[in-house]
């Protein structure tokens, strides 16, 4: 026969363990939703960095679209087509719309990455590995893009355009129509708001979804192989670490290097989609490319393999600082969190909701 004590015991336990079970799932929460806004202020913030860089990329690769008479400009010549014509305002046409997107993907993609590979090998754990971290990543993009790509394409749109003097002069330059219905360009966009409203209004919804499979078919691999290289470059250093000890670095260092490898390479692989979505989200209601195998079919006839990789070099090179820092602020991230969940100091930050001794009693029973 039970003692009192043993009995007080018994009761004592399942408060006890549902009190761990609800900070875990409260913790297990306050992780995710930290992942979101640190992923999107990352994502934000490394836009806003290289987005210059970002508009020489975008230049090179719709250059044919803008002047298709004209002999394909090089890096160096369209860092000074773009200086000499708009000056430094130039490089950073479309900012806005460039934050926005990146903010929204850098949310989704760290806030839903770690719970969809915790669902992923849960409820399928023959997918592990690999397999499992491209899903989650491809998953986690996929549900950014719905804010993404109507941003994305606002964005390319003002970069190709440069300053209203610049664009004015190109305009009369080549006798290029820009009114509104059926023009071979679309008119000068002043902002983001109304580059938004502009191409609502001349093409609908379509318009601001212009490329929306195609920037999937770039996205999706692109954010699948990333969190790939990543897991994979982390396992070779964790590998590192216990073989060589005395150079270990930080998890936030760690991050900056494995993230700028994993983005760089990504980025190079994926040139060619990204050169197929930039050109059909430029061209406006220019009918250049009637779709994605149109323009795959086209590039391929009239410029070659070399087509494909046009603005790659920009391309990863904003890749590697951008995925480097938004790593980097996740891992460090991630780090405090945990140093701050190691320490008594966590428990009483965390909302825990009582239950009533009634369903302490249904637990016990159980």
């Amino acid at each position: 026969m039970a003692t009192k004590s043993e009995e007080s015991s018994h009761e004592k336990a399942p408060l006890s363990y549902q009190k761990s079970i609800e900070i875990k799932a409260t913790h297990d929460q306050f992780i995710v939703w930290r992942e979101f806004l640190w992923g999107g202020i990352a994502g934000a913030f490394g836009e806003g960095m290289m987005h210059p860089i970002d508009t020489l990329k975008t230049r090179l690769q719709s250059q044919i679209i803008m002047n298709a008479s004209q002999r394909p400009k090089s890096i160096p010549q369209m860092l000074r087509s773009v200086w000499v014509g708009d000056g430094i305002k130039g490089f950073y046409r479309g900012i806005a719309p460039g934050v926005t997107g990146s903010l929204a993907t850098g949310a989704t993609y760290f806030g839903v990455i770690e719970s969809t590979k915790k669902w992923i090998e849960e409820s399928h754990p023959n997918l592990g590995g690999h397999w499992v971290n491209f899903l989650a990543g491809a998953i986690g993009d996929t549900l950014g893009s719905f804010v993404y790509v109507p941003c994305e394409v606002i964005k390319q749109r003002m970069q190709i355009q440069g300053t209203s003097s610049s664009y004015s002069s190109f305009v009369s330059r080549n006798s290029i129509p820009v009114t509104a219905g059926g023009g071979d360009m679309y008119g000068y966009y002043t902002g983001m708001f109304q580059a938004g409203s502009s191409i609502f209004k001349e093409q609908g919804p379509k318009g601001l979804y212009a490329g929306y499979f195609s920037t999937l078919a770039r996205d999706v691999p692109f954010a699948g192989l990333m969190v790939v290289f990543y897991e994979a470059l982390k396992d070779l250093a964790d590998q590192g670490k216990q073989k060589f000890p005395q150079y270990g670095v930080n998890s936030s260092v760690e991050g900056l290097v494995l993230g700028g490898l994993s983005g760089g390479l990504s980025a190079y692989l994926t040139t060619p989609l990204d050169v197929v979505k930039t050109r059909l989200q430029v061209q406006g209601s220019t009918i250049k490319y009637k779709g994605w195998l149109d323009a795959v079919g086209q590039i391929w006839r009239r410029e070659g393999p070399e087509g494909f990789f046009r603005g790659s070099v920009p391309r990863v090179m904003w890749y590697i600082p951008a995925s480097a820092l938004t790593f980097m602020a996740v891992e460090f991230l991630r780090d405090s969190f945990r140093e701050k969940s190691s320490s008594n100091n966590v428990v009483p930050s965390l909302s825990i909701e009582r239950k009533s001794s009634s369903s302490v009693h249904e637990v016990s029973e159980n």
